[in-house]
């Protein structure tokens, strides 16, 4: 984890070793453009005017507190923020976890704030991928077969192309038939990446998906992230509490206080910091 007062040299070269593993996992990635990007105007997730407040009364604590924001196809987004700033409860909400006191969300044009129970989890199984901080493998399943889990659940074909290809880039084909204790954090965590994208769902919500990794295996898990959306055209929305993870995506969203403070690139982990410190 990026230590808040690592600063000067220290600081600089830390950060180089960082992206020479980021660059090793995402090669390749950042040279083609991105093929059919759609217009702003058309995001894969939005949501408008979201509020969640938690408790009544004098006791009561507004999580969220009016955010609207759009997530377009093709681009890895960080969500970061102090604790308490309402990051999770804001990802929760968009993936249809939780849902809100009062605004809209939107996914693929459908407002999910308006389904029923089934109907959510109906589109959460259909549309959306997820990876989690402590991976949330099943432990009795081989990494093919967890990775394979929600088609099966779902009563879908496995894509056996698909299945090979993602098991080559996640560089764990002779690692197909261990079980996640027989796997390293790193190889756990990638076979969480591939799972999620086994459904070519529309968005990939990661929930500190570098969080419980040592700093390789978490630069190896961002530049498969980043090489989603960049060669695969994938929209992934990340929560984190890294600076350093969220210096490498597309677009920072810093909350404080259940509000956006700031919404765009940053161009460094100190950038990043800052932000959230509210300096």
């Amino acid at each position: 984890m990026l230590a808040l007062s690592r600063r000067g040299d220290g600081l600089r070269n830390y950060l180089q070793r960082w992206e020479v593993e980021v660059s090793k996992a995402s090669a390749g990635s950042e040279a083609a453009p991105r093929e059919g990007q759609p217009s702003s105007d058309a995001p894969i997730v939005s949501c408008s005017g979201l509020h969640r407040r938690f408790g009544e009364g004098d006791v009561a604590v507004d999580a969220l507190s009016g955010v609207s924001l759009e997530f377009p196809k093709g681009e890895l987004t960080a969500i970061v923020g102090p604790s308490g700033s309402g990051k999770s409860t804001l990802m929760h909400i968009l993936a249809g976890l939780d849902r809100p006191t009062s605004g809209q969300v939107w996914i693929s044009g459908t407002e999910i704030t308006a389904l029923d129970d089934r109907e959510l989890t109906n589109l959460r199984r259909d549309k959306l991928g997820f990876v989690f901080q402590f991976f949330n493998l099943v432990p009795v399943l081989t990494a093919e077969e967890n990775l394979v889990l929600p088609l099966k659940i779902a009563g879908r074909k496995v894509d056996t192309s698909l299945l090979e290809g993602l098991l080559e880039t996640v560089n764990l084909t002779d690692r197909r038939n261990h079980r996640p204790a027989e796997l390293s954090g790193g190889q756990q965590q990638r076979v969480a990446i591939a799972r999620a994208l086994i459904t070519r769902p529309a968005v990939v919500f990661a929930d500190e998906p570098t969080g419980n990794l040592d700093s390789k295996s978490g630069a190896v898990v961002l530049g498969l992230l980043k090489r989603a959306v960049d060669e695969f055209g994938e929209t992934v929305v990340m929560v984190s509490h890294d600076p350093r993870v969220a210096s490498y995506t597309d677009r920072v969203i810093v909350l404080s206080d259940g509000a956006v403070v700031h919404d765009g690139k940053v161009q460094s982990a100190d950038e990043v910091l800052t932000l959230m410190q509210g300096d």
